[in-house]
């Protein structure tokens, strides 16, 4: 389950429903759960982390939501109790396991209730501690707390002016602490999806590390170091006779000639830095030791490369070579820091790419992405910037996170190469001419939405500052398009090791990173949602096909898919999981036809024949007619949510009731769904007489106040 953040009636439907039933669930169980903390966690997930799955719930997510999210805001008021959130929270992680809404890659049922169970006793405090607090939070119970009725305007507002006039008593401390925080994190942002991508098993990947020859030079350094160290000079640094030694021994290809220092050697300097950043080497009272405890890391080539990979994106200077000692400035370093931002970007976009990256496409987005009206002055060009992004793809060659070819460029990219017209769109700001403003002319066909986010962090004048869209702007948007044009071009993609470490990247900052293959072990609902959710059809077929593989025969598996849509009590996701299900079958369409006679799954079978537009209306039967009408206003029901199902049936007058009524009597299977229509049905009939009431009541006094019917 989730919603992108412009799906703001969509979230809000689908939450309705969800708490709705939640908090019925719960009555009939007898648990004491609260619906506005269930509400709030939904919430918590949508917007307050950067994937926004709300079916996922780590570890993580539970200590930040009882701890963070529920404390910063969530209000209580002086004579109230806090509300039990752990309790709460345990409930609705056992109702989206019961109703097969758990997504089956976070943590299980257990592990989640003993997440709750390890930060509940800090709940308590966490709430109590006002530091924790949100602005409105603080206010508002400021107010209250000084006997302010905050649910009348105008005393809320007299408060305000009262506050504003600094005539309100209050703790400045807690008030400093609560804006330097808020000024310090700005939220998360809703990271782009990322595509599945399929990757080899640990010990190809182990393979393919034992050849990089990074990792050969840093185990070399580590064996030279060795545990009795070498003493550096007084700066610091490796004494010249023994940058000698390593540089033959490592071949890093430093001229030695003419060096006065060991800081005239950049390439070993590199390698120096990066085994310290790599927790492989430190400097111990002036002298250079190898770490003991990296010497099983040492002997695992895999896990040696990931720490190498980790280590470099930790680095700074060093990469870009120095002279004298001293890192030279990148123009990147400015208001968008090479490695902070840059270099996350760069392999975030190169991150499940369906073809390779042309250098001259991958150079000119992020010129676009990351230019700066304050930089306009000082560089008159970015060849800078480009020779230290080429520096730095370079180092990530030789340790083999990406390579490079050459070859022709998938035609895609010289399709939406800039031109005198679409420069901001290809930047990722769409231009008057979109036809759907909330995507962006720069989006590739196949390819992740957003480029995987070069530009998210781009201020609003820096692409619409009149400067880029001058005479040379122009001139670079025509170059682009010839250079993509030419054969051949330099192609750049990430190895599987790079993919592998990137995606591990992602994943440690919460957002989505879907790999074919690890759904194997997926209990069947929690296979089906995340296919509809998050695969594109293509990576869907091969990981029901594992699926499939895993569990045995083939008639066996596909019945357990079906039944589990079968049990699923939501209309609108169990049609999302049959389609995905029949979508990603050879056989497909078969299963689908058959599965119209089927009493429990009838509705959904028919409703997605019609969508596919295999059944016209004259194909239905009678009864199964009834059943389509049920399915499309089930349907309506959770997609717009009681409110809106109202306003949208009352339009529709008359027929709007007849259409409930037949829904009633049409013997559908969904029970609770029809109970909901119940309720909905004798709504609308009640406001339906009361306008008609209300119609006569006028009608009557506009003919006089007499009754009767009117004379000819």
């Amino acid at each position: 389950m989730i919603f992108n953040p412009a799906e703001e009636n969509e979230y809000e439907a689908a939450c309705g429903l969800l708490v709705h039933r939640f908090d019925r669930w719960a009555g009939e169980n007898g648990i004491d759960a609260d619906p506005f903390v269930a509400e709030a966690a939904l919430e918590y997930r949508h917007l307050g982390t950067p994937d926004g799955r709300l079916g996922l719930w780590d570890q993580r997510h539970i200590e930040e939501f009882l701890l963070d999210w529920v404390p910063r805001s969530v209000t209580v008021f002086p004579d109230e109790e806090p509300a039990d959130a752990p309790g709460t929270l345990r409930a609705l992680l056992r109702y989206l396991d019961a109703f097969h809404l758990a997504d089956p890659r976070g943590a299980s049922l257990a592990q989640g209730l003993e997440a709750v169970d390890a930060a509940a006793p800090r709940y308590a405090e966490a709430m109590a501690d006002r530091s924790r607090w949100g602005m409105a939070k603080f206010w508002i119970t400021t107010a209250a707390e000084q006997g302010v009725d905050v649910h009348d305007e105008q005393a809320l507002q007299d408060f305000v002016g009262r506050a504003q006039r600094r005539e309100v008593p209050y703790d400045p401390k807690v008030l400093q602490t609560i804006v330097a925080r808020q000024i310090r994190s700005s939220g998360p942002v809703r990271s782009e999806p990322q595509l599945p991508i399929a990757l080899p098993g640990d010990d190809v990947l182990r393979e393919q590390a034992d050849r990089s020859p990074v990792l050969r030079q840093l185990r070399d350094l580590a064996e030279w170091v060795g545990r009795d160290g070498r003493t550096l000079t007084g700066s610091g640094r490796l004494r010249l006779s023994d940058a000698r030694e390593l540089v033959a021994r490592l071949d890093t290809g430093d001229g030695t000639d003419s060096v006065r220092s060991a800081a005239d050697l950049p390439r070993l300097n590199l390698l120096v830095e990066w085994a310290k950043t790599a927790r492989l080497i430190r400097v111990v009272k002036g002298k250079l030791h190898a770490v003991a405890k990296a010497e099983p890391v040492l002997n695992d080539p895999l896990e040696l490369w990931r720490r190498a990979f980790d280590a470099f994106c930790e680095l700074r200077g060093p990469v870009r070579g120095a002279r004298g000692g001293r890192y030279r400035k990148s123009v990147l370093s400015g208001a968008y820091d090479l490695y902070d931002v840059i270099l996350p970007d760069v392999l975030a976009t190169l991150y499940s790419l369906p073809y390779p990256m042309p250098w001259p496409a991958l150079r000119d987005t992020v010129r676009l992405a990351h230019r700066s009206p304050s930089l306009l002055g000082a560089f008159a060009t970015f060849e800078q910037a480009d020779d230290d992004l080429r520096t730095v793809l370079g180092v990530l060659e030789s340790l083999g996170a990406i390579e490079c070819h050459w070859g022709t460029a998938d035609p895609v990219f010289a399709d939406l190469a800039m031109s005198e017209n679409d420069i901001v769109g290809w930047a990722g700001i769409p231009t008057e001419d979109d036809d759907d403003p909330e995507t962006s002319s720069g989006v590739l066909p196949g390819m992740p939405t957003g480029r995987a986010g070069l530009g998210e962090a781009l201020p609003d004048d820096a692409l619409l500052d009149g400067a880029l869209l001058d005479g040379e702007a122009t001139r670079r948007a025509r170059k682009l398009k010839s250079e993509l044009s030419a054969d051949p071009v330099e192609l750049i993609r990430l190895t599987d090791l790079g993919t592998d470490s990137v995606r591990r990247r992602l994943l440690a900052e919460g957002r989505d990173a879907p790999l074919i293959g690890e759904l194997a072990q997926a209990p069947e609902a929690g296979l089906l949602g995340v296919l509809a959710d998050h695969y594109d059809p293509e990576s869907a077929r091969a990981e029901l096909a594992g699926w499939i593989a895993a569990h045995g025969a083939r008639p066996a598996a596909l019945e357990q898919l079906v039944h589990t849509v079968r049990t699923m009590p939501f209309r609108t996701r169990a049609e999302a999981m049959l389609d995905v299900l029949v979508s990603s079958l050879d056989d497909g369409e078969l299963l689908l036809r058959s599965l119209r006679s089927d009493p429990s799954l009838a509705p959904t079978a028919l409703s997605l024949l019609a969508r596919r537009e295999i059944l016209s209306p004259e194909d239905l039967t009678e009864p199964e007619s009834l059943l389509m009408v049920a399915e499309s206003l089930l349907q309506l029901y959770e997609a717009t949510g009681a409110d809106g199902a109202r306003e949208v049936l009352h339009q529709q007058g008359r027929e709007a009731e007849e259409a409930l009524r037949a829904a009633l009597a049409s013997g559908h299977p969904d029970r609770e769904g029809l109970t909901d229509l119940q309720a909905l049905a004798e709504r609308v009939s009640r406001e339906r007489k009361a306008h008609v009431a209300l119609v006569r009541q006028r009608g009557h006094r506009r003919n006089g106040g007499r009754g009767g019917k009117r004379r000819r």
